[in-house]
C-alpha cells in the first residue's frame, strides 16, 4: 500500500486537487511553480492572448523540454562509450618513452 496524501496546487487561476504519494509531493509542488512561472512569462510577453493559448504555450515548451531530456538520456551510454573509445584511441596513439639502457648509451 502506498502512502499518499492530497495535495492542492494552483495552477494560475485554477486549482487542481491531487492524491500524491508522499515522497513526490515536492516534486509536483516544485512542477506547478515552475508551470506558473512560465504562463507568467506567456501572459507578460502576449499580452492579448486567451488564457487557453498560453496554457498551449506552457505545454509545448514542458513537452520539448522533456523530448530533450529523453534524448539526452537515451544518448548517454552513446557518449560513454564515445568517451572510452576516444581514451583507448589516445592511448595507442601517444608516443611511447623509449628508456636508455647502458647498452644503447
Amino acid at each position: 500500500m502506498s502512502d499518499k496524501q492530497h495535495i492542492n496546487l494552483r495552477l494560475d487561476i485554477h486549482t487542481v486537487s491531487l492524491d500524491v504519494e508522499r515522497d513526490k509531493e515536492q516534486t509536483y509542488r516544485e512542477a506547478a511553480d515552475w508551470l506558473n512561472k512560465r504562463y507568467q512569462f506567456y501572459a507578460a510577453r502576449f499580452r492579448n492572448t486567451s488564457p487557453e493559448k498560453l496554457w498551449m504555450y506552457v505545454a509545448l515548451e514542458s513537452a520539448v523540454g522533456l523530448h530533450a531530456d529523453v534524448r539526452e538520456k537515451s544518448l548517454e551510454p552513446v557518449k560513454q562509450k564515445l568517451s572510452e573509445l576516444n581514451s583507448r584511441i589516445n592511448e595507442a596513439l601517444a608516443p611511447t618513452t623509449i628508456l636508455n639502457t647502458p647498452e644503447q648509451s
